[in-house]
């Protein structure tokens, strides 16, 4: 029941995804995060199989650090969205990536961006997106209350509207979610929401003191 937003707002743009990692019934863990930092300027939020996001999230970081460390220039939002809709479309016709994107940066010129990728290629400039189970809610919330010209503050308060939204209404809803915002100042973490936190497993040290201590 994955789950990831965004929107753009006045002089940033801000990426939400759930952290769970999930296959079949199990939950492995629920701090994953499932937003990858490209560069000083760039966030792509990604929902999909495991394997494909983690894979292809990373295969896109990389060539975009190689663009600029052989062009000694970054590339653009708008270019690292159309590179990633061409990877995206040419493994469509071999061996297709099940991962759906949402790519947010800011530039100097241009200001914020949101850019809408999915697994099938397609590819859209937006200024809201959501992808998942969760999109139901989320996207329902953000065309209510959802504003061009919204404060960081104001757009944080819509995203856990958002969130709770999901948490209340989705009835397998993942518990804990991870907000990114990326502006002038760079791309960046900003908060995290949890509702549940990976139980920690004592260590062997810990167990052998407890054997100990029993004896």
């Amino acid at each position: 029941m994955e789950c990831v937003f965004g929107m753009v707002g006045n002089g940033f743009a801000l990426v939400v995804a759930d952290s769970s990692a999930v296959h079949s019934i199990l939950v492995h863990k629920s701090n994953e995060d499932k937003i990858m930092i490209l560069d000083s300027h760039k966030l792509m939020g990604a929902s999909g199989e495991a394997g494909d996001r983690a894979q292809f999230t990373e295969y896109v970081q990389k060539n975009v650090a190689l663009y600029q460390f052989r062009n000694g220039i970054p590339l653009t939002t708008a270019a690292t969205a159309n590179f990633t809709r061409g990877e995206l479309a040419t493994a469509l016709r071999k061996n297709p990536y099940m991962v759906n994107i949402i790519l947010a940066g800011y530039e100097k010129e241009t200001g914020p961006s949101l850019y809408y990728i999915d697994y099938i290629a397609t590819l859209h400039k937006v200024d809201k997106a959501a992808f998942g189970y969760g999109s139901y809610f989320s996207l329902a919330m953000m065309d209510r209350h959802y504003r061009k010209d919204m404060s960081v503050e104001e757009a944080i308060d819509l995203a856990d509207k958002c969130i709770m939204e999901i948490r209340s209404r989705l009835v397998v809803a993942p518990p804990n979610f991870v907000i990114k915002i990326v502006d002038k100042d760079g791309a960046r973490e900003y908060a995290w929401r949890e509702s549940v936190k990976d139980a920690l497993f004592p260590t062997p040290e810990a167990l052998h003191l407890r054997f100990m201590f029993t004896l």
